[in-house]
């Protein structure tokens, strides 16, 4: 692949100096080494194809890093990470020790606010232009923010709020989704260039000085001002909010990017850009499926991404979608809920089946949960299909409109535990502390697939809000019985009779655990339940063993560990316990396997804390404080 130019850049200064004609040479370059080097590492492809000549032109138009870009979300950030010299750290993209998938404060002074979650760039964005005028610093602050990531009401709070301070701040709205968008074509950038314009803008500021003595004419000029933009444009919306809207124009178009940037760089208060990109764009295997080609694992670039090749175990995803689908066969009151995640939380087959009972509620995770509520509070069973990292923000909701009110839904967790690759934003790290603390809730951690669909069928049939929460990716290959049977609420089960000591298992730790307890002749426990415990068991175990054991792949603090010894302490029951589980800090992206080893959450990692914590005194340990 040859590179020519885009060895030569070490820094956005070095691509500053380039003149207009190289920069689409760069844009090309730029396109074929994403797809060359996502296709050896894996990684989110679509939405960074579609933002090459946006990415490009915002580094040669601003100063950065004295002027801020905030991208949301950051899947869209690799090749602002390439022109910002981490072009050699791709290799390692989304590996232990390697460049993040998204932008991260420690990783580049040109990643300005760490992301992961959608719909933060704009409120802190203004913070940035806010503390810029507070500290009288010459800086622009640009917030890049997707279509989707419109849909959450934290992005209208922010436009709400930026809308009635005068903070130099520039949103760009990266539409690639056409749905709201007219087609784009010479006029659409005749009349950006031309509004984005300082002779427009500084007409406009002239005539409201000269009319604003006659009130009445200044509201006639205002609706007239607004009529003839609302032809051009659909910008009606966010003029309102406070904004001067300019566009939409083609955002693989320089023509039209560079000079209207160019004028935007220059004008003051608060300015929105729309801007229409098409994910994939220069891959035709990616735009010809977005979708498919939006997170992807190592592929040929050549040949593309093979599908349904080698058979595979089913995912814990995939148990979901099927007993989704299966349930809502057998009971017409379920009603399916995804806050925008169809693909990756296994709805894909349920909503073409179901289409009048399946809700994508957008990027909205706080309105899915009490959307859920309502129809809990009609008789009808909602079923909120949700990653344990994004149900984080929806905690409010889910105490004070459905546990509170103890209202019938379901929560079906995915992504418990570590993700791998997405890293710290992504780890189901925490969802075990604040699900357990709530009143009212069931909270079920599945072993393995079969048990996952028993426990869907548990808390399906509760009164009440109940939670599974299980893994990402396969599990142990059982293939689950067709039938929808239930588990006893609240009841373990040993699956290894030993001695001396017990290991507790949760969920996806018991398959380790088991191996573990045949080093150490242990007895182990799957146990199902972290809430309600199966405190009859627990007393039996107490009364047995010297050492009692928890694993769990959630945060030591506050996890099923401390339920366990809390329950134990109420019992009067007295006996040593060692809390094993994910440490008290943020765990980086890797390979899931190596980072639970390295965690000694591996069956020897198990054994070797056992060893010593049986060597050790007798008091209450845990991984998390050692």
């Amino acid at each position: 692949m040859t590179l020519r130019l885009l060895d030569s850049i070490s820094g956005p200064a070095d691509l500053r100096c380039l003149n207009r004609d190289q920069l689409s040479s760069i844009v090309e370059e730029l396109r074929n080494f994403l797809v060359d080097s996502v296709s050896r590492t894996g990684g989110h492809l679509s939405s960074n194809l579609g933002t090459v000549e946006l990415t490009v032109a915002l580094h040669y138009v601003f100063n950065t890093p004295d002027d801020r870009l905030v991208w949301d979300v950051g899947h869209q950030t690799y090749a602002h990470k390439i022109l910002t010299g981490r072009k050699e750290g791709m290799a390692r993209l989304r590996m232990k020790d390697g460049v993040s998938g998204f932008p991260r404060r420690v990783e580049s002074p040109y990643d300005t606010f760490g992301v992961g979650h959608s719909s933060t760039s704009i409120s802190a964005a203004l913070g940035m232009a806010v503390a810029a005028k507070a500290k009288a610093d010459d800086r622009r602050v640009v917030a890049i923010i997707g279509d989707g990531a419109m849909s959450a009401g934290q992005a209208f709070e922010a436009l709400n709020n930026a809308g009635d301070m005068d903070a130099n701040l520039l949103v760009i709205l990266n539409d690639n989704d056409m749905s709201i968008s007219p087609p784009v074509g010479a006029l659409n950038k005749h009349l950006a260039r031309l509004l984005s314009g300082r002779t427009f803008n500084a007409a406009r500021r002239a005539g409201e000085k000269v009319l604003a003595s006659m009130p009445s004419m200044l509201e006639f000029a205002n609706r007239v001002e607004e009529h003839v933009k609302g032809f051009i444009s659909p910008g009606t919306l966010f003029e309102e909010l406070g904004f001067n809207y300019i566009g939409p124009i083609d955002g693989h178009d320089l023509d039209a990017l560079l000079p209207t940037l160019q004028n935007l760089r220059k004008l003051d208060g608060p300015q929105f850009l729309h801007v229409i990109t098409r994910k994939g764009q220069g891959y035709k295997l990616a735009e010809a499926d977005p979708i498919l080609y939006h997170g992807v694992a190592r592929f040929d670039a050549s040949n593309g991404i093979q599908q349904g090749k080698g058979a595979s175990k089913l995912t814990y995803t995939q148990v979901f979608g099927d007993w989704l689908c299966d349930m809502a066969a057998t009971d017409s009151r379920l009603m399916g809920i995804t806050p925008a995640m169809r693909e990756g939380s296994g709805l894909v087959r349920f909503a073409e089946a179901y289409p009048a009972r399946y809700f994508d509620v957008g990027i909205a995770e706080q309105h899915a949960l009490t959307f859920a509520a309502g129809l809990a509070c009609e008789g009808l069973k909602p079923v909120v299909a949700i990653y344990s990292t994004f149900l984080q923000r929806a905690y409010d909701q889910l105490i004070h409109d459905i546990a509170l009110q103890n209202l019938d839904v379901t929560l079906a967790i995915d992504r418990g535990g570590l993700v791998g690759a997405d890293g710290a934003t992504h780890n189901g790290a925490f969802d075990l502390s604040y699900l357990t603390c709530i009143p009212n809730m069931v909270v079920m951690t599945p072993s393995d697939e079969s048990e996952c669909r028993r426990m869907l069928t548990t808390a399906y049939q509760f009164a009440g809000p109940a939670a599974v929460r299980y893994p990402r990716g396969s599990g142990t290959g059982i293939v689950p019985e067709a039938v929808l049977n239930a588990i006893e609420i609240g009841k373990a089960e040993i699956r290894r009779e030993g001695k001396h000591v017990a290991i507790l298992a949760f969920g996806s730790m018991l398959t380790t655990c088991l191996v573990a307890g045949e080093r150490l002749d242990a007895t182990v426990v799957n146990m199902r339940f972290v809430k309600p415990l199966d405190r009859g068991l627990l007393a039996n175990l107490a009364a047995r063993h010297d050492l009692l054991v928890t694993v769990e792949e959630n945060t030591v603090i506050g996890g099923a560990g401390s339920e366990v010894a809390r329950a134990l302490d109420e019992a009067g029951l007295f006996v040593r316990v060692l809390r094993l589980g994910l440490p008290d800090s943020f765990v980086d992206h890797g390979d899931s396997v190596a980072l639970l080893q390295e965690l000694g959450l591996d069956a020897e990692g198990i054994a070797s804390s056992i060893r010593a914590a049986r060597a050790g005194n007798n008091q209450v340990l845990s991984s998390g404080m050692l």
